[in-house]
């Protein structure tokens, strides 16, 4: 079938293109033409159905090219005088005229129009997202269905267009304002552009009248939690556990919501179980998780976790510098001191100006290590950063103050450090 149709098609195209004839044969031309035209998206469309796009993109392309140069054939026809001629005509026939020229536009984009929202369709299924939106951005918003309008904005979302998203995203809105799937991703787009709190406004508008799509109330307690607005946030990612939306991205936020509240047995409830829906993958669940049970005093896991967390980030350095210091507290509250020197001395390998790095691993060791030439060493290295600070705060003055107390009065041997003997 799609044969003999081909076969009309270009015969009738051919009929088209053929110069020369006289305007006694026009109204049948015009009659042929428009019979094309309805051939040619028929054929798309027949194809379409059978989710040949490749096909299809060529009989939508003849017919928008042909709706087009038809519309510019009959906008050439409507006015045959020249334009400086226009003003010497009486006003009742210059209207009639312009009135003419309008009721040929109108009928231009009748024909155009779905064509070219069609092809676009056929673009977008093709994930030709430039090509889809410009087309769809010349098509009046009043003639752009409401399917034209959403593959518009989600063609800029596709481009990674976030700016042109929010602005086609808005109109859309205008006209269809119960679009959750629009709301979400304009919401979204406003907050990864830091405008949170205009997103926030977004996705209140809707929750108003429907507070149990998903999609909306995610991007909702992402747009909250990125203005900081932890305790709204928290609520709104409790309301998606409720609705069963208990995915990673929910109980890792919902996790770090708690945590920034200080509610660290709840941030310990929500970042557990997400750390094991992401197959223990995810490298900054895994770090926030092992910060978590450091500071609720479950060493031991919290240490797991950083090491699992070191094993995925590894070789990322800004994450590495706060690993490793955390790791370094988890060994020294737990007793456990030569290991904390140890992820100390890592810590130095990516934080080599940390101060207060160089006089833990000399305390630790002062005080718990048999040591004495390190903690020396670590001391002395520590005083000679610490004396480069210019303007020294009231902690580091007393850390230096203990230092160079302890390097006046201990007796630095090879084994552990011992308090000189009062000289008598």
């Amino acid at each position: 079938m799609h044969r003999l149709l081909t076969v009309v098609v270009l015969a009738l195209v051919t009929v088209l293109s053929a110069k020369g004839e006289v305007s006694s044969k026009k109204k049948v031309v015009e009659s042929v033409a428009v019979d094309s035209l309805t051939l040619l998206v028929q054929a798309g469309d027949s194809l379409m159905q059978q989710y040949n796009t490749f096909e299809a993109l060529k009989y939508y392309r003849l017919a928008y090219q042909m709706a087009k140069e038809r519309a510019a054939t009959q906008a050439r026809d409507t006015l045959r005088l020249p334009i400086e001629q226009l003003e010497r005509l009486p006003q009742e026939k210059a209207d009639e005229i312009i009135e003419r020229l309008k009721a040929d536009a109108e009928r231009s984009a009748i024909v155009s129009c779905p064509v070219q929202m069609k092809l676009a369709d056929c673009y977008y299924k093709r994930a030709d997202y430039r090509q889809c939106s410009e087309l769809l951005k010349l098509i009046p918003e009043d003639s752009l269905t409401h399917e034209a309008f959403r593959q518009l904005a989600f063609s800029y979302q596709k481009q990674n267009d976030p700016q042109s998203l929010i602005y086609w995203g808005g109109r859309l809105l205008e006209h269809y304002p119960m679009d959750g799937e629009i709301v979400a991703a304009v919401t979204t787009a406003l907050t990864r552009t830091d405008q949170a709190w205009s997103g926030i406004n977004y996705a209140k508008g809707y929750f108003e009248t429907d507070s149990t799509n998903i999609l909306v109330n995610r991007a909702f307690a992402d747009a909250y939690f990125m203005d900081r607005q932890f305790d709204k946030s928290v609520a709104m990612y409790e309301r998606l556990l409720q609705q069963g939306d208990s995915t990673f991205n929910t109980l890792y936020s919902a996790g770090m919501c708690y945590s920034q509240l200080d509610s660290l047995e709840l941030a310990y409830e929500h970042l557990k179980p997400a750390f094991f829906l992401s197959q223990m993958q995810n490298a900054n669940c895994a770090y926030r998780l092992g910060v978590v049970c450091v500071d609720t005093q479950r060493f031991d896991e919290g240490l797991r976790y950083l090491d699992l967390a070191t094993q995925l980030l590894l070789p990322d350095t800004t994450v590495m510098k706060a690993i490793t210091l955390s790791k370094g507290e988890a060994y020294y509250l737990s007793f456990r001191h030569a290991k904390a020197v140890e992820a100390w001395k890592e810590h130095l390998k990516y934080n080599p100006n940390s101060i207060a790095t160089y006089y833990n691993i000399a305390s630790a060791t002062y005080y718990y290590l048999p040591d004495s030439k390190q903690a020396k060493s670590y001391f002395e290295k520590f005083l000679e950063m610490a004396r480069k600070e210019q303007n020294p705060n009231a902690q580091l003055k007393e850390m230096m103050e203990k230092a160079e107390s302890l390097l006046r009065t201990t007796a630095w041997g090879d084994g552990k450090p011992k308090p000189k003997s009062k000289v008598r």
